[in-house]
């Protein structure tokens, strides 16, 4: 089980635009102007992205990621008591996460696009990661799409008996288009949940199957869960 952390759990936005500004002048010197749309991508496409956009002479290779990935994990940490100010828990997300927790026979983790450092001072502000095994979650520290991490994570949630999880067995909950997309490439049932500005109609069209309103109601969270690994 596989849920998204930014815009579906939680809400860190003004904390991360932040860490994303002050990280970025760090390693290049440079202010960030433009920043980009953080929807569906990782902190590493990120980096990338703001170097295309922005006035650098900075080489975007590895060096200079790995870089901007350590003082972005510094630049979040130092911000973390922001959080309760400026960020907010999605309404229902821990009693989601508990509830889902409860069912049988179920790993319950993360796909993030940020590193794994920030993803986990995210969710502990704000007490979710009890409801989670973030030991097999997929995060943004490397460079590979979120469609790539959820594969990862499908292989490495087997349990102590071996059992392999098929795609069928793996559920992506997100409010975002291109983490459907994600989870229709990578392998896992998406659902949607309308806790962003995403229409219910783009997240159909992208691939979700099944929109819940919102996380505020777990029997219904799940039910979608079990319908959607039913067969």
């Amino acid at each position: 089980m596989l849920w998204n952390v930014d815009l579906t759990l939680l809400d860190a936005g003004r904390v991360m635009r932040a860490a994303y500004a002050d990280a970025f002048e760090r390693v290049t010197g440079d202010p960030l102007v433009y920043l980009t749309s953080t929807e569906g991508r990782t902190d590493s496409e990120m980096f990338f992205e703001f170097c295309a956009r922005n006035d650098t002479d900075v080489e975007p290779d590895t060096d200079s990621l790995e870089r901007f990935l350590a003082a972005l994990e510094d630049a979040f940490a130092r911000r973390v008591g922001e959080l309760p100010a400026k960020g907010r828990v999605v309404p229902g997300a821990a009693a989601s996460l508990a509830a889902v927790a409860s069912l049988p026979d179920t790993v319950q983790t993360v796909v993030s696009g940020s590193t794994r450092a920030t993803a986990t001072a995210k969710l502990r502000a704000f007490g979710l990661d009890e409801y989670l095994d973030l030991s097999v979650g997929g995060f943004g520290s490397v460079n590979y799409p979120k469609s790539s991490l959820i594969q990862s994570i499908r292989l490495h949630a087997a349990g102590e008996g071996g059992h392999t999880y098929t795609e069928e067995e793996t559920v992506l909950i997100t409010g975002s288009v291109p983490d459907i997309r994600a989870a229709v490439i990578g392998g896992a049932v998406p659902i949607a949940v309308l806790t962003g500005s995403t229409t219910e109609g783009r997240l159909r069209e992208a691939g979700a199957t099944t929109v819940l309103a919102d996380l505020t109601d777990p029997r219904a969270v799940m039910a979608a869960v079990h319908q959607a690994t039913a067969a």
